[in-house]
Formats: C-alpha cells, sequence, structure tokens
C-alpha cells in the first residue's frame, strides 16, 4: 500500500495547499506513519514539471530524475548522518552523528543566494526537527523569521513539544493521524508481518515502526527486556544493565538508550492502565502479567516514575555511560516494588 492510500485526506489537504504555501509546514505525529515519504513525495510533486491530476509528481521529467537521484539543485534534506544510506557503524570508526548540525543549517545560505531551477521553489525537508541542540534550533529559526522568498520547509516531528516555542509558531501543523487498525493490518499484511495486531500495539498503531519492529533486531531486544521487567521485585537490574548493553552495541546504531527509555515509558503506561483496571495498549501478551505488578504498586509511584522517565528520555539523546544509565533506569524500575 503506498503511503498516499494510506493518509488520502492528508494528501488532498496538502494538494490544497499548493497555490498558496506558507513558507513552513510542520508535519506531526507518531514514529511510524510516514512523515519523511509524505514529505518527500509532497516535495517531489511540488518541483514536478508535470504533475499527475492527483499531484503526484510524475517520474519522467528532469526534475524528477534529478530528485530520485539525490541531486535538485532546489532541494535540500536536512537530517542527521545516523539516518543516511551510509550510516553502518563499523567497529572503530566514529559513530555518524544522531543531531542535524550548526554547520548544515549555516549551509543553507548559500543554496538561498543561488537562483532557482527555472525560477521555481526551493524546498528544504528537515528531518526529525527534535534532532537539534539550541544553538542548531536558533540559527534555524533566523533563517524562519526572514524566509528567502519562494522557499517551503516541509519540517518533520515526532515530539513537537522538544521544539523551540517560536519554531512551531512559525510553521502551519499538519497532523498526520494513526490509520485504522484494518488498515495498518492491511500493511503489515501487505508486507508478510505476522502478528500483526501484537507488533501495531506496540508500535501506539502505527505501520511502519511495527514493521521495523517485527522485522528488525528491535524485536529481539524487547523480548528480553519484557521478559526482565514481568519478574518486577525480583528483577536483577545490574545483569538487565548488561544484556541491554550488548543488546545496544550489537545493533550497530540501530538500537539506542532512547528505544530502551521509550519501551520503559510503554511498559509504565500499561502498569499505570492496569493498575485503573483498563486493557493494556502496548504489551499484549503480558496483559495479565502486568495486571498482577501492578497491583504490587502505588498509584503515585507510577506517576512519579513516569515523569522521571521523560527527563530520562531527553537525557538519553546525549553522550553519556550506557551502562550506567540503563542500571539507573532498571533499579528505578524496581524500586517501583517497595514496601
Amino acid at each position: 500500500m503506498k503511503i498516499i492510500d494510506l493518509h488520502s485526506k492528508v494528501w488532498s489537504g496538502l494538494q490544497a495547499r499548493r497555490k498558496q504555501l506558507p513558507h513552513a509546514l510542520l508535519l506531526v505525529g507518531q514514529k511510524g506513519l510516514g512523515k519523511y515519504e509524505l514529505a518527500r513525495r509532497f516535495a517531489a510533486s511540488l518541483l514536478c514539471e508535470s504533475p499527475t491530476i492527483d499531484g503526484l509528481a510524475c517520474g519522467k521529467c528532469l526534475a524528477c530524475n534529478w530528485f530520485e537521484q539525490g541531486n535538485h539543485p532546489d532541494f535540500r534534506l536536512l537530517q542527521p548522518d545516523a539516518l543516511g544510506e551510509e550510516a553502518e557503524v563499523e567497529d572503530g570508526k566514529k559513530k555518524p552523528s544522531q543531531q542535524i548540525t550548526i554547520d548544515q543549517v549555516r549551509g543553507l545560505d548559500e543554496f538561498f543566494n543561488i537562483g532557482t531551477h527555472r525560477g521555481g521553489l526551493r524546498i528544504i525537508l528537515v528531518n526529525p526537527t527534535e534532532a537539534m541542540n539550541r544553538s542548531t534550533a536558533n540559527s534555524l529559526l533566523k533563517t524562519l523569521e526572514e524566509p528567502a522568498p519562494d522557499t517551503l520547509f516541509l519540517m518533520i516531528s515526532s515530539e513537537p513539544m522538544r521544539l523551540l516555542p517560536t519554531i512551531r509558531s512559525r510553521c502551519q501543523a499538519v497532523p498526520i493521524p494513526v490509520p485504522s487498525m484494518k488498515l495498518a493490518e492491511k500493511v503489515l499484511a501487505d508486507e508478510g508481518v505476522a502478528q500483526a495486531e501484537r507488533w501495531l500495539a506496540m508500535a501506539g498503531g502505527s505501520p511502519g515502526l511495527a514493521m521495523e519492529l517485527a522485522k528488525s533486531s528491535q524485536g529481539a531486544w524487547l523480548e528480553l527486556l519484557t521478559a526482565r521487567l514481568s519478574a518486577g521485585r525480583k528483577c536483577d537490574p545490574l545483569s538487565i544493565a548488561a544484556e541491554l548493553e550488548k543488546a545496544v552495541k550489537d545493533s550497530k546504531g540501530k538500537v539506542g538508550l532512547k528505544h530502551v527509555t521509550e519501551a520503559l515509558q510503554k511498559w509504565l503506561i500499561d502498569l499505570t492502565l492496569a493498575k485503573n483496571g483498563l486493557s493494556v495498549r502496548y504489551f499484549l501478551p503480558q496483559q495479565s502479567i502486568i495486571s498482577g505488578l501492578a497491583d504490587m504498586i502505588p498509584a503515585a509511584r507510577l506517576i512519579q516514575s513516569y515523569r522521571a522517565l521523560i527527563t530520562r528520555r531527553q537525557e538519553a539523546e546525549q553522550p553519556l555511560n550506557a551502562r550506567l544509565f540503563l542500571e539507573s533506569l532498571l533499579l528505578d524500575y524496581r524500586a517501583l516494588f517497595a514496601n
């Protein structure tokens, strides 16, 4: 299933803006919904010399050829090196950056000073917008405050509240909704993914993230984590941290501390739901285990722990000692069950 079919209403809304584009659109929605692919398709259609009646790029003109080859003169992609096609981490070599750098943003000055191809539109795709430190974000903000003519920023975010409020205020938001379960299950079925309901639950309904979890090495470490968390007060934080650290290293950059932290956040959400007599949202096979664990934890303690994890999620983006970080996370988890 094509991304346009998955988000047909959003696509129609984007096409309706073609005649009067703002200088910045912010596509927001949870991970795995196809925001990046949707933005790329929209950029390609805007640069295309002969778009179809549905607004799709024709795929045949010179502009489309340039775009597919990654060298269209009026298009720039700002994203961390770690998201690039050649981001595989080799032993002994420096890890690719997880952040958009200030040099990347400053490099736009030259881009703006060059005339556009055939007097058309220039487009900058930022993916994801939250992958910037404050200095880089402020540099981008200056560009947004004084946009060059005939320029469109297509910005993507799964965590819009991490963006500077001044950046959010200068963009028109385009919400990307979670598709219906029926539609999402069809996407996974078309890709040959078994246990679609389980993986979609883990992914919060996002088909892309569900496929990533099901097909990648993430499935293995998630199984490990859920098995260890299921032990509750009997879990061994230090040994679990060692196992998870190895999984992170073995993934060669595909699994990070942020993924572990996010999984623990989802586990706490399910504990909170179970504490209130509700069905779990993410870890469906562990419903009965989670319900039993929730009975052992005071509700107030769950809320405090989840709030602390929000801060930990931000810390996970920064260089730190992975083992100590994981040990601290898991010691806090075991402390939930203290008498």
